[in-house]
This record gives structure tokens, C-alpha cells and sequence, in this order.
């Protein structure tokens, strides 16, 4: 499954909720938390369970909804919005701290019918340290970094450059890719700087991210077109499988492809391409 663009969507605006998916993002996050003012977290609850509930909402992606955190909410989002045939398809975790963080809403959602991958996200000095428990959590499938909130928890001062959230971002991946979960990057909250938006998810994805969350339906192209491959790689993927493929008659687990000797990781790099290339497809 490829998440290369994850849209936030307000929990409380139902006209936002069921036009979300028409943006092109891989993956739509109606959010019950930081968008939902506390004064209108039932509205947003009964708001997100109408959506999810119309048979003629069919959306064309991944849904997932934000609960609020562990004790401050999950329980009654999860009971209200997700338990039983729900249909949406994650659930994303904020503040989560530790690995207890996450097995705690797996409980909530299995107690409800309700068991759904989660997005874990990391927005503290102490989530972001146990990042790798959080990753290894039986209910974890993914694992998602927040920089502004992490910034504001170690009195950080955000810069264009990260360097600041850079040591941060980089731990994230290495635990996400330890645990074989997806690595998803903070937000870029500059609207109208797509070239920056663009420029901040290419480094993203060289870091190693499989995809950037969105705050604004006009981020999701960037972001996609940022993890799309360039034709020449996809060609190049494309070469490496097939040689593989012939490698694999042979019994051969080591092979050449343009002079260069391949193994089991770059075959992986190649299969990760042309899954991206897939998802770019109209």
C-alpha cells in the first residue's frame, strides 16, 4: 500500500470530509483532534460517523480518522466514530509516548469490533526516543513524526532548514524501518510555497520517508509528484526485476544490471519504485 500524500481533513465540516478524497491524496485523515475545537468534539464525532456511514461515500483511497489522545478522548471517538462496521480503514494516534500508548487504543478498538492499523505520531521529546517500541507495537503500521509539536515540546526554533527537527526525522525512519512500518513526514505549513513544499518532500523521501502528511488540499500534487519516479528509474527498476527474474532461473542471488553488481536491497529499492510509479498512474 503506498502513502506517499496524507490529507487532513476537519472533523466537524462534513462538506470538506466528502470532498477530501477528490484532492488525490493516497490516504484522507478526518481529524477529531488539533482541528476540532474542544467546545465541538461530539459535533465532529457525529459529523465523521455520518460521513463514514453514507453508502454513497466510496472514496477512491485509504480513509483513516485522528482520535483524540489516550485519555483525552480516544474512548469516546473510538466508541462513537468506529466501533463495529465502520468504514474507515486506520486510525491515527497523536502524542503517542510510548508503546503502552498504542496498545491502549488497540484494546479501545478491539473492544468495539473495530481493530484498524495505526498510524502512530510523534511529536514529543519522549515519543520521538521511543520511537522504536512505538513502531514494534502489534497495532502500529505506521509511524508518522510532527515537527512543530516536537519543536514546541524541547523549545526548538523552526527553521527553513530543519536541522533543528533533522536528528528527530531521521530517528523516526531508522525505527519505522527497523520495525518494517511506514515512515510518514511532518506537515509543511507554508500553503502557498508549493516549491518549498516540494523541495522539503524530496528530502524527505531521499531521508528515507515513504510519504508527507498535507494540510491543504493544493499540497497532495506536489507531494505526489515529489514521489513519483522519474522515468529513468522506473526503466531502471523495471531492468533490475527482469534480471532478477532470470537470476532466479539460474539460481543466481547476486546479478548485473548496467555494470552494477545487485542484491537483495536493491532489488527492494526497484520494487519500492515502480510502486510508487503504479500509484502515480491515472
Amino acid at each position: 500500500m503506498v502513502r506517499r500524500s496524507v490529507l487532513f481533513s476537519p472533523g466537524d465540516q462534513p462538506s470538506l470530509m466528502r470532498k477530501a478524497p477528490s484532492a488525490g491524496a493516497d490516504v484522507v485523515v478526518f481529524d477529531l483532534e488539533d482541528a476540532v475545537a474542544p467546545g465541538r468534539k461530539d459535533e465532529a464525532r457525529e459529523a465523521v460517523s455520518e460521513v463514514l456511514s453514507d453508502p454513497d461515500f466510496d472514496p477512491d483511497c485509504e480513509v483513516c480518522v485522528r482520535v483524540n489522545p489516550v485519555g483525552s478522548g480516544a474512548g469516546a471517538d473510538v466508541e462513537s466514530v468506529l466501533a463495529g462496521g465502520s468504514a474507515a480503514n486506520a486510525v491515527m494516534l497523536p502524542k503517542a509516548t510510548d508503546s503502552e500508548d498504542v496498545e491502549t487504543l488497540g484494546r479501545l478498538l478491539a473492544e468495539e469490533d473495530a481493530e484498524a492499523p495505526v498510524f502512530a505520531l510523534v511529536e514529543s521529546a519522549e515519543g520521538v526516543l521511543n520511537a522504536q517500541e512505538i513502531a514494534v507495537a502489534g497495532p502500529t503500521d505506521a509511524l508518522v513524526f510532527g515537527a512543530e509539536d516536537l519543536s514546541a515540546d524541547i523549545g526548538a526554533t523552526r527553521t527553513d532548514e530543519g536541522t533543528e527537527v533533522l536528528h528527530a526525522r531521521e530517528h523516526v525512519v531508522l525505527a519505522a524501518s527497523a520495525a518494517g512500518v511506514d515512515a510518514i513526514d511532518t506537515v509543511y505549513t507554508d500553503i502557498e510555497d508549493t516549491e518549498g513544499l516540494a523541495e522539503e518532500t524530496r528530502f524527505a523521501a531521499g531521508l528515507g520517508f515513504d510519504g508527507k502528511m498535507a494540510i491543504h488540499p493544493a499540497q497532495v500534487d506536489p507531494i505526489n509528484d515529489a514521489y513519483t519516479p522519474a522515468a529513468e528509474d522506473v526503466e531502471w527498476a523495471e531492468r533490475v526485476l527482469a534480471a532478477k527474474e532470470q537470476a532466479d532461473e539460474d539460481d543466481r542471488g547476486v546479478f548485473r544490471v548496467d555494470g552494477e553488481m545487485v542484491d537483495a536491497p536493491l532489488v527492494a529499492q526497484a520494487e519500492r519504485v515502480l510502486e510508487r510509479a503504479r500509484a502515480a498512474e491515472p
